[in-house]
């Protein structure tokens, strides 16, 4: 292949080559084994994107129905142009392609000299004179994985993924690609193909949208995380020496999406970020939560710049808040330095019939609120408290009003997507934006709620009816959805926005750029919640993740310290029996919101290191689990150590020395060892959390 280009960004290298048959692809690797890079051994080539157009030929390989890349559009991709624009703060590269119909693809690629995260997208337009219908249009095509190797050795590359449902996300799943048969058969004619993704509107449904790939023997990871809320897909392909692995949106055969242009119109492909590093997916997990911590943190909320504490009384109240409830609360958490109260749904429910069927009319109960929410929401802040509330803005409750508005929801065939006791608006619809606008933004302008949980607790599915195919219908909705989530920002800037989907099934990061931060997962009073939470470190940054600790009257001791100390590994939200825990209880919490506030800083903004073996029983965990958390110039780090059933031993060794400063927690037997610690847990079920800080050498630990 020849070379048409090479870019710097941070550690990385990006090269861009044009292939034998005209086309265009591009490898990136850590700039320090540049001398390394030997691409491999191939009988085909791939390309910079992956695309198909209605009426061209599928590809061979026995794959029609499975896959769409390399199709006969993609084959007919010619290298035309590259173009360079540098901005203060960042470069954008642009490479221009065309296709047989005289189509134009620009291959966008942004990225800042100092940072190792780069973003990509693909737009398309049509310059032909036809109508074009695209069948798939890929946000992200990797290929010549690994770029260090002419053939790969068995065993060398390993594939991670993260698995999802709810209550238990995250799960990591890290297998060689033999296990997944992608290797070439003897004679390279059968393509190997793994396909997963999700169809919906929970993007963290089923699977993450993120993955990676590891050459173990040059110890260098690639990482992609695709950002979009809804229907998706991640394919690994190989038919020769060459591994590939591009993802976007679902496409006609797995998410039933097709998208018609006319001559002139134009296509944009959600984005996806990648990055590359020396070490592991848990070193590219690091590099992705270090550069949207810094996207998050250009909001500048006071509340979130101090890692706020927060009460949220959904756990305490069961969706039936009320005035009384509320009130009561206060002198309460007030002795405890709480920074937020929450008022989490069923603040306008039904006495009877619950929170969950009222959803959309976003009428306050009287009967909860004989004062209405004003004057509640008034004595939040007068308390000292930012004041927060609860909505489920894109659907509707089989008892609300909003129900039966069936010209303003979403439909499939004719009739309204109804899942249980749920309907969805139609967020493209202007009069569904008036009325949440009058409902939402106007409710919380008036009533001067500080704090915003959007919830989302079920799925409408592939799509809905409307002018073009489900799958494009999909992606609309869910672009109405983040419009809104925009106009809010513009209507109340100073607005705290929390990410909810039933927990964590909107963990991804086109969501996770537009609010301030997310609820982890619903495992509300779990022994896994710290399994979880550690698996957050690789997919969100800690500052964002949400984190429940349930206190409950009947507890011992050592069961609170296993739920705060579980709460470290992002940030602290209470739920629970506040009124009737015993003064013993309370000094296990105070203690543990001390040392929380000791170390949010590396929390806030660091790199994380987690030891031990993989879990496997989320809901009857044994074993134990170690985080180390380092603060950003590694002076400063924060360990937080996990037994569950049968917890034994574990050992972490530290980049560094560095000596106890304080803890937090169960006494467990802990014991340093060089530059390492050693931690006996002495039962079942203990949270720790130890402060650490780097002794310069000369210095007495």
């Amino acid at each position: 292949m020849k070379e048409i280009a090479k870019y710097h960004f941070g550690e990385t290298t990006v090269i861009y080559y044009v292939n034998p048959t005209g086309g265009c692809e591009w490898i990136l690797v850590p700039t320090v084994k540049l001398s390394a890079v030997q691409l491999p051994q191939r009988l085909k080539t791939d390309a910079i994107l992956q695309v198909k157009l209605a009426g061209d030929d599928f590809p061979k390989g026995f794959v029609t129905g499975s896959t769409m890349r390399n199709s006969a559009t993609v084959k007919g991709l010619i290298y035309e142009s590259q173009k360079v624009d540098k901005f203060e703060d960042r470069v954008e590269i642009k490479t221009i392609l065309r296709d047989s119909h005289n189509n134009c693809y620009e291959h966008i690629l942004k990225g800042s000299p100092a940072e190792n995260v780069l973003e990509t997208y693909v737009i398309f337009i049509n310059e032909s004179s036809k109508k074009q219908t695209l069948e798939m249009l890929s946000s992200f095509s990797l290929s010549n994985l690994s770029p260090f190797n002419s053939q790969n050795k068995t065993g060398n590359l390993m594939i991670t993924r993260y698995r999802s449902k709810w209550s238990f996300e995250g799960r990591k799943e890290k297998r060689p690609i033999e296990e997944y048969q992608l290797e070439p058969s003897w004679k390279p004619s059968g393509v190997g193909l793994e396909k997963f993704g999700q169809i919906g509107s929970m993007p963290v449904r089923n699977y993450f949208p993120t993955a990676a790939i590891t050459d173990v023997a040059e110890n260098v990871t690639w990482a992609v995380r695709l950002a979009h809320p809804g229907s998706w897909q991640g394919e690994f392909y190989r038919l020769d020496e060459d591994l590939c692995f591009s993802g976007g949106l679902a496409d006609r055969d797995y998410g039933q999406w097709t998208k018609t242009l006319d001559p002139g119109e134009s296509y944009v492909t959600p984005s996806a970020f990648l990055t590359t590093s020396i070490g592991s997916e848990e070193d590219c997990g690091n590099q992705f939560n270090d550069y949207f911590s810094k996207l998050v943190s250009s909001n500048k909320h006071e509340s979130e710049e101090s890692m706020a504490v927060m009460f949220n009384e959904f756990c305490t109240t069961w969706g039936k808040p009320s005035e009384k409830s509320v009130t009561e609360a206060f002198p309460i958490l007030q002795q405890h330095g709480l920074d937020s109260f929450i008022i989490d749904c069923g603040w306008y429910a039904d006495a009877v019939n619950g929170w969950e069927k009222n959803v959309g009319d976003w009428i306050p109960n009287p009967q909860q609120f004989p004062n209405g929410m004003k004057a509640v929401i008034k004595k939040i802040r007068e308390a000292g408290m930012l004041p927060g509330i609860w909505f489920e803005i894109e659907t509707a409750g089989r008892d609300a009003t909003a129900f039966g508005l069936v010209d303003h929801l979403l439909k499939k065939d004719g009739v309204a997507i109804t899942t249980g006791d749920r309907r969805f608006w139609n967020m493209n619809d202007p009069w569904v934006i008036e009325y949440l606008s009058q409902k939402v933004i106007a409710f919380l302008k008036e009533l001067e709620v500080g704090y915003l949980k959007i919830d989302y607790n079920d799925n409408f599915g592939v799509g809905c009816d409307g002018s073009e195919s489900f799958g494009e219908e999909n992606r609309k909705q869910l672009q109405g959805t983040q419009r809104f989530l925009q106009i809010i920002r513009q209507a109340l800037p100073d607005l705290v926005v929390e990410n909810c989907s039933s927990g964590g099934h909107r963990l991804e990061p086109s969501m996770m750029m537009l609010t301030d931060l997310s609820s982890f997962s619903d495992a509300h009073e779990s022994l896994c919640i710290p399994i979880i939470g550690a698996n957050m470190h690789e997919l969100i940054p800690p500052r964002q993740n949400l984190m429940w600790a349930v206190l409950r009257k009947e507890a011992a001791i050592e069961q609170i310290y296993y739920a705060m100390t579980a709460t470290f590994l992002g940030r602290i939200c209470l739920s629970g029996d506040i009124k009737e825990l015993s003064d013993s209880q309370w000094q296990a919490v105070d203690a543990g919101i001390a040392f929380y506030r000791k170390v949010k800083d590396i929390i806030k903004s660091g790199y994380s290191r987690r030891f031990g073996p993989p879990v496997l029983s989320y809901r009857d965990p044994m074993g134990e689990q170690a985080v180390i958390r380092y603060g950003k110039d590694g002076l400063r780090a924060l360990l937080l150590l996990h037994g569950f059933k049968g917890a034994r031993t574990i050992t972490v060794e530290t980049e560094g020395n560095y000596k106890i400063v304080d803890t937090y927690g169960a006494d467990v037997a802990l014991k340093k060892i060089g530059q390492s610690f050693q931690c006996r847990f002495t039962n079942d079920f203990q949270g720790a959390a130890i402060y650490l800080e780097k002794v310069e050498s000369g210095d007495n630990e």
